[in-house]
């Protein structure tokens, strides 16, 4: 291989064609699917105070696995993921959310 290195794209159908372009079966041009950018629901709602006694509010950020969404899939900011991460934990101290699933 001439000492070279080569890196992704070369080989039997790897790439994907043109720069990001993605072919559909009968090979037409398709174009990216329009994703909705996720709202920050406490700062839609302009909720401040993230309160760890409101286990109604705080569940919806837990699944069944009982671990912590991340804000890549729950949609929250920053600012408010911190937030919601430390009234979680206290909840869990509190005995109102589950450490665990059962």
């Amino acid at each position: 291989m001439n000492g070279r290195k080569t890196f992704g794209g070369g080989g039997a159908g790897g790439g994907r064609g043109r720069a990001g372009q993605t072919q559909g079966k009968d090979g037409q041009q398709r174009r990216p699917m329009f994703r909705r950018r996720k709202v920050c629901k406490f700062c839609a709602d302009k909720i401040d105070d993230i309160n760890y006694k409101d286990a109604r509010l705080l569940m919806p950020f837990v699944p069944e696995r009982a671990k912590i969404l991340p804000r890549r899939i729950s949609g929250t900011c920053a600012r408010h993921q911190r937030k919601l991460r430390v009234a979680i934990m206290r909840a869990r101290v509190l005995a109102l959310i589950p450490y665990t699933a059962e």
